[in-house]
């Protein structure tokens, strides 16, 4: 390997890389913005965001799962210059985005009624909740024809205007967070609910914004998108939804370990759950690092792959991978090195601190599997290979991660019970254990195209 290669395949994929991280700060940044406006409010109109969220967030991310696989698709088309498969493709994720986003209004308006007299919470803080989820569910058709969009448009290796549009979103979110939470130009003072209408909003402004962006854009129009329908298609359809469900069920076994492993916390104390939950808030933003080159990978072994260049594609996933690592050593150098200053900007409590500062440090040893695991999958998704991802992960994270972490966490069966620091030896060893087998995974299909 020469050095000089190393720099020229780092340079191509953050620069694909970069906008896709400043769309991801930005929406964390919204999510920020909800919670300090419905927080001057009152806590319970903040506590009514931050529980309809962990509701919300977990169906959305699921859905924005399936529209991750139209990148993959786009790319390989894009490769092999077959310009009128990727419009055809996107039309068809996009009907799957309108049905998906048109359910979660259904079952808002069907189930909601019911939940809501079984849900015990204090009365304002259910009606808050409730009433974010019914103004939030309109923006779900949106927000799926949004990631349809931006997938066709990173798909084509034109990543920018997600950062762009991210931008519009977040000036268009805190605005119509003081308009809506406070009751400002004769609009009712809707409190932390405000936050859910103002955010469906942000979700059609960021629409309309990628239309007019995709139609006007000399950049895209090689895709013709807009020269012709395509009707629902369901060969094709079929198609998406068999690489698509695969990766939103990944996304969710992710994400539902790290809510499981909090709630087998809470017997521990306030602070316990507070120091673990500083240090996996800090790890979910380092985590955007290497994510958003995994999206870039995918892209680019997309593209070697449709063009038939499959030692590129081998290439791409190496020379990224040992980026990977690069950023992993930086960025656990840098959290090994302030773990308590990074601790002191979420609590001002002593003992919390110095937990999470513990923690901190097994938060530094997960960013290199993590980072290898996650650039593994998204190179497997340039290759259209997302059924194995979903059983990797659910293996890794569900069989062996958990269960390691329930026994150290837990038990005495190996040692007297650690507490969080054995979930998160768990959580090492399941992301570990998903990086080897992701990357022999990888090996295997680049063999079959050698």
């Amino acid at each position: 390997m020469r050095l000089s290669d190393f720099i020229y395949q780092s340079k191509s994929l953050l620069k694909l890389a970069y906008p896709i991280l400043i769309a991801q700060l930005i929406q964390n940044l919204m999510g920020f913005a909800d919670t300090v406006m419905a927080g001057r409010v009152s806590a319970t109109d903040m506590a009514a965001v931050a529980v309809a969220s962990s509701v919300w967030l977990p169906a959305i991310l699921t859905i924005s799962g399936i529209m991750m696989a139209l990148a993959a698709i786009v790319s390989q088309y894009s490769g092999a210059k077959a310009f009128d498969k990727v419009a055809s493709a996107t039309y068809q994720t996009a009907w799957i985005g309108l049905f998906l986003g048109g359910s979660l209004i259904l079952l808002n308006a069907t189930a909601a009624p019911a939940i809501y007299q079984e849900v015990t919470l204090e009365p304002e803080l259910k009606k808050l909740m409730f009433d974010y989820l019914d103004y939030i569910v309109w923006g779900g058709p949106a927000f799926c024809l949004y990631f349809v969009l931006r997938n066709y448009s990173e798909g084509l290796s034109h990543t920018r205007p997600t950062m762009i549009i991210s931008i519009i979103g977040l000036l268009v979110n805190i605005p119509a967070n003081y308009i809506f939470i406070y009751g400002k130009f004769g609009m009712p003072a809707l409190g932390g609910a405000g936050c859910g209408l103002a955010t469906a909003l942000v979700y059609w402004a960021m629409f309309l914004s990628m239309l007019a962006y995709t139609y006007f854009s000399k950049h895209l129009k090689q895709a013709h998108l807009f020269e012709r329908f395509y009707w629902p298609n369901w060969s094709e359809i079929k198609t998406v939804l068999a690489l698509g469900v695969p990766i939103a069920l990944s996304l969710l076994f992710e994400v539902s370990l790290f809510a499981v492993v909090a709630i087998i916390l809470a017997p521990f104390g306030a602070e316990v759950v507070a120091s673990h939950q500083i240090a996996i808030n800090f790890s979910g933003l380092v985590f955007m690092i290497p994510l958003s080159l995994a999206m870039a990978v995918t892209i680019k072994v997309g593209f070697a792959v449709g063009n038939k260049q499959y030692q590129d594609a081998k290439d791409i996933c190496w020379y990224s991978a040992l980026l990977g690592l690069v950023i992993a050593v930086v960025t656990a150098s840098g959290t090994l090195l302030f773990k308590s200053e990074i601790a002191g900007i979420y609590t001002t409590e002593l003992p919390v601190i110095e937990l999470a500062a513990s923690l901190m440090f097994l938060a530094a040893l997960f960013q290199f599997s993590d980072a290898i695991q996650v650039i593994s999958a998204g190179a497997l998704r340039g290759y259209k290979d997302t059924t194995s991802i979903l059983i990797i992960t659910f293996f890794s994270y569900w069989i062996v991660g958990l269960s390691i972490g329930l026994i150290l966490g837990l038990t005495d069966w190996i040692i007297e019970p650690i507490g969080p620091s054995g979930f998160w030896i768990g959580f090492i060893s399941g992301l570990t254990t998903a990086a080897v087998l992701l990357a022999i995974r990888l090996k295997v299909v680049q063999a079959r195209l050698a």
